[in-house]
């Protein structure tokens, strides 16, 4: 079963790098990104869409890895 969720993730992770290097290259415009009073540099769709996956995934991870020893502490605190 580890196999398969592992296999899935990595074909649903290449396909988002394929689909932002296919954006990035048919689409070179500069875009700048605004959030409330923040206002980015002006950078290319692609890097831009690059940058947010890659810190989407890290705090994915973060989030999944600090649930994960939750859980394991509450399952400790059960068996004893």
């Amino acid at each position: 079963m580890k196999l398969m969720v592992g296999f899935g993730l990595s074909v649903v992770l290449s396909i988002c790098v394929t689909a932002i290097a296919i954006l990035s290259v048919q689409n070179a415009t500069l875009v700048t990104l605004q959030f409330l009073v923040f206002q980015s540099i002006q950078l290319p769709l692609g890097v831009l869409l690059a940058f947010c996956m890659g810190g989407g995934m890290i705090i994915m991870a973060t989030v999944q890895t600090i649930l994960t020893l939750k859980i394991g502490k509450r399952v400790r605190e059960q068996v004893r």
